[in-house]
């Protein structure tokens, strides 16, 4: 399904006159240097297309002829055309060691022999020509002596290509070179034949259709390594029936070619169907152009510096296009998001979502129902990854545990219950940090919410946005009770550092026997130094609403209490702050 999904991809952006994604045989490669020559072969320079400064430098990507998959003792027999690292195009080595020094002259010599064995028309041609008269001139010892040259080598593996002086695009560009790729005279078997040399042809698992099938699948950079979607380890017990590596579970040259095409497109550096998710990459696409592809990374991934309010206003979008039916007419539209993350031999597959674009834009407004409740107007992020980072130590996206995100990701996509850590997560951080914001205070409400609907069990009281005065849960009434006696220190103590919070908050959520009588002694003792009767009188009405349901104070409060707790105070304070003496709210649904 996922490869079938991909397939389906590749062909929509085929289809498309301004995608760039690559035509069927070739890829987009990054290939920082480039060998200028003349029509005579004679070198002339190393060019660098990167651009940046220091670290952020990246190369100028190319549409060359695709790699061909290699692996093994003997990858050296098999070379790029046209293009490759400079093992390969000058026979230099990675590393100062016999071994790799032998390496790469059998890397040297595959590459003058597969360049050797062109078609005569493409050797003749000017662009192909030239290099071959580069090489049988001796020209490959004098790109060692460029200026530039050291530069290449601080890049491990640097892949290098040619250009024709006063030809704007390298020589693998050429018309003629990539009409040749295209004509699919350039097979040269290596992927399709088992360990004894024989062409499998097979139905493909994807298409249906028999034709040649891939031995091996092409490699994706998922990580600062490449690895492959689908492999078999060769020998280790993964052969069934005498078929080996790909041939285990078919895959056509032609579906493989496009399934790889459209997933190394999707996880390209600038794809805009790509987010992080934690410790996993999610990519997204749908079957034709929709609304949802384009807004999704806001709902989840950090936002671009240049639009800070980019995740609130594609909120704003959702309900507004949910509310105007513009998803209800996309409920025939298949929607895929597939969750990737690098194994030890291959890419491993975190989750695989699918549906309708309409039930994922319906799932995605449940969870900002859920998410919201009673904010200030300075903290209004939206977006799961600031959502996620505010309960992680320090607040750092590299302290998210593990595995956390892409089980929210999973839980808000496939509307079920977030997951206990969520809960777990969030009493930890408020407990070490002793603060309660709109953030944890929302993470609570809706794990809790979601967890009682599905329970639907009738005595558990869904929390509201904001204050909720019929709530009689003990967590939520001793929270109102702490938020009450904490804002009575305040009127009677102006201008103090601490509160009572920053002394008892910790205890007062899980040991509320332990706390609260002495923390009615201290509102006794605040209410005494308050001069103005009308203050004393309202609190003390508070006070007393609270206390209406508490029969007494229990020894401990359970997680989920906690949680209630937390909830009850941060409504509590926020009901305190909700209007100026304008009228005025300082607090806002969100």
């Amino acid at each position: 399904m996922i490869l079938q999904a991909l397939c389906e991809y590749y062909q929509r952006k085929a289809a498309d006159s301004d995608s760039k994604i690559a035509p069927q045989g070739f890829e987009w490669k990054e290939i920082p240097f480039v060998v200028v020559i003349n029509r005579n072969g004679k070198f002339l320079r190393l060019e660098d297309t990167r651009e940046g400064e220091g670290n952020w430098k990246r190369a100028k990507p190319f549409l060359v002829p695709q790699a061909i998959q290699r692996s093994g003792s003997k990858s050296w027999q098999t070379s790029f055309l046209l293009w490759d690292h400079y093992g390969y195009v000058l026979g230099r080595p990675k590393e100062d060691t016999e071994q790799a020094k032998d390496r790469a002259q059998k890397q040297h010599q595959s590459w003058l022999k597969k360049l050797r064995q062109l078609p005569s028309e493409l050797k003749e041609s000017t662009s192909v020509g030239g290099v071959l008269k580069f090489y049988d001139d001796g020209q490959d010892k004098e790109v060692i002596k460029d200026a530039l040259w050291e530069e290449c080598l601080k890049i491990p593996g640097c892949n290098l290509t040619f250009r024709l002086e006063g030809e704007a695009e390298p020589v693998p560009c050429s018309e003629e070179v990539q009409k040749y790729v295209r004509s699919g005279i350039s097979s040269d078997g290596t992927d399709t034949e088992d360990s004894e040399g024989t062409e499998r042809i097979m139905r493909c698992l994807i298409t249906g259709e028999l034709g040649p099938a891939a031995r091996l699948h092409t490699k994706t950079p998922i990580s600062k390594d490449s690895k492959a979607l689908v492999s078999f380890q060769k020998a280790s017990g993964f052969d069934s029936y005498g078929k080996e590596q790909g041939f285990n579970a078919p895959v056509s040259i032609i579906a493989e070619s496009a399934y790889t095409t459209a997933l190394n497109t999707l996880l390209s550096k600038d794809s805009p169907n790509k987010l992080q998710v934690g410790d996993a990459t999610a990519v997204f696409w749908s079957k034709k152009e929709t609304q949802l592809e384009v807004m999704l990374p806001f709902f989840f991934d950090r936002i671009p510096p240049d639009n800070p309010d980019q995740d609130i206003q594609a909120v704003r979008s959702l309900y507004q296009g949910i509310e105007k039916g513009a998803f209800s007419d996309s409920t025939d539209t298949e929607f895929y998001v597939l969750g990737l993350s690098p194994n030890a031999a291959r890419i491993s597959v975190r989750f695989w979502h699918t549906g309708k674009v309409s039930e994922f834009a319906q799932r995605i407004k449940a969870h900002f129902d859920d998410f919201k409740i009673m904010r200030p107007p300075f903290e209004q992020r939206c977006a799961l990854f600031y959502l996620l980072c505010d309960i992680a130590q320090q607040g750092k996206a590299e302290n998210i545990p593990p595995n956390l995100a892409g089980e929210v990701m999973r839980a808000i996509l496939e509307g079920q219950p977030y997951p206990a850590q969520i809960l777990q997560q969030t009493v930890r951080r408020i407990r070490a940090t002793q603060m309660v914001n709109s953030y944890r205070a929302a993470w609570l409400k809706a794990y809790l919410n979601r967890k009682y609907r599905m329970s639907q069990h009738p005595s558990l009281r869904e929390i509201t946005v904001a204050l909720d005065k019929e709530n009689k849960d003990i967590g939520y009434r001793l929270g109102r009770l702490f938020a009450a006696l904490e804002k009575i220190q305040e009127g009677a103590q102006s201008g103090i550092n601490a509160t009572i919070r920053d002394r008892f908050y910790g205890a007062a959520s899980t040991s509320p026997v332990a706390v609260f009588s002495q923390l009615l002694k201290l509102k006794n003792h605040h209410l005494a130094k308050q001069e103005n009767p009308a203050f004393r009188v309202a609190h003390e009405k508070r006070l007393a609403e609270i206390f209406e349901p508490i029969k007494e104070f229990p020894p401990h409060l359970s997680m989920e209490q906690q949680a209630q707790f937390a909830i009850g105070y941060y409504h509590q304070r926020q009901d305190f702050f909700k209007k100026k003496n304008n009228g005025e709210s300082t607090s806002k649904e969100a």
